[in-house]
C-alpha cells in the first residue's frame, strides 16, 4: 500500500504527535524571501509547507512549488483559494469544502468544475471540511467566499459543524480565523471540536507566538498552520516549531 501524506497525518494523530505547517502565499514572497523561508523551515524541522492564498494574482505558483521541491524534502501541500490554484508539481491538495458557510459554490460548485483537472493532476487529494471562525476583523477569505464566519463564542456550532463534516466523509477539519486575524481561535472552541471528532484537526489564523501555537496543540489541534506572522517575523518559524515539537518528547 502506498504511503501517503494523509497516512502520516492520521498516524501522527493516533500517536498524539503534533505537527507544524508553514503557509506560503505566492503573492507575498519574492525569490530571496522564499529561499530564506525554505532554509528556516528546513533548519526548524517543519513538518509541512502549505502553499496558497485567498487571492493569488501572480503566475508564480508553479515556480514557488518547484523551488520548494528543489530545495527541500518537506512535503508541499496546496491550500487553494480557487480552482485555478492547482499545480501537479506539489505533493498533495487540500480539497476544501467550506462547511461553515452557506455558499453552494464553495460547498460543491467549484469542486465540480475543478474535478477533472484535479483527478488528472496526480496529486494526493485530501478532502477537508474548512471552517472559518471569527478572528475579530473581516478577512480576505470571508470577503471572497461571501460567507459569515462562525462566531468565536459559539462552540456548539463549531463542534456540530465539524461532526457533520466528519460524518459526510471528509478526512480533515481545518479551523481558520483567516490571514491577518486580530485574535486566534479560542482554545475552548478548539478543545470542544477536538473532543467530538476522530479525524485530524488543523488550526490556523491569528497565531503570532510560540506560546499560542503550543496552547492550541494542548487544546487538541494536531497541525498548527502559521503564515502571516512569519511573513512579518521569519524567526518565528524556529520558535513555533520548537514549541510544537516539544510536546512530542
Amino acid at each position: 500500500m502506498k504511503h501517503t501524506i494523509y497516512d502520516n497525518i492520521s498516524n501522527g494523530k493516533a500517536r498524539a504527535h503534533k505537527a507544524f505547517a508553514v503557509l506560503i502565499d505566492p503573492d507575498k514572497l519574492n525569490e530571496a524571501g522564499l529561499l530564506m523561508t525554505i532554509d528556516l523551515a528546513i533548519k526548524a524541522n517543519v513538518d509541512y509547507i502549505f502553499v496558497g492564498g485567498s487571492l493569488v494574482v501572480t503566475d508564480t505558483l508553479d515556480k514557488v512549488v518547484s523551488t520548494i521541491k528543489e530545495k527541500s524534502t518537506i512535503p508541499v501541500i496546496l491550500f487553494p483559494g480557487s480552482p485555478d490554484q492547482i499545480t501537479p508539481k506539489a505533493d498533495a491538495l487540500l480539497y476544501l469544502s467550506l462547511i461553515s458557510g452557506r455558499n453552494p459554490e464553495l460547498l460543491i460548485g467549484q469542486h465540480v468544475i475543478s474535478a477533472p483537472f484535479v483527478r488528472q493532476s496526480g496529486l494526493e487529494i485530501m478532502p477537508v471540511g474548512y471552517m472559518l471562525v471569527d478572528g475579530g476583523t473581516p478577512t480576505t477569505v470571508s470577503y471572497i467566499s461571501n460567507t459569515n464566519p462562525i462566531p468565536a463564542n459559539k462552540n456548539d456550532i463549531a463542534s456540530c459543524t465539524a461532526m457533520a463534516g466528519e460524518m459526510l466523509g471528509l478526512k480533515l477539519i481545518y479551523m481558520d480565523a483567516g490571514s491577518g486575524a486580530l485574535r486566534a481561535i479560542p482554545t475552548a472552541m478548539i478543545s470542544q471540536v477536538a473532543k467530538y471528532i476522530q479525524i485530524p484537526l488543523i488550526v490556523g489564523g491569528g497565531i503570532t507566538t510560540a506560546e499560542k501555537a503550543k496552547e492550541n496543540c494542548l487544546a487538541g489541534a494536531d497541525i498548527i498552520v502559521v503564515g502571516n506572522a512569519i511573513e512579518k517575523d521569519p524567526a518565528l518559524i524556529s520558535e513555533i516549531s520548537n514549541a510544537i515539537h516539544s510536546l512530542n518528547k
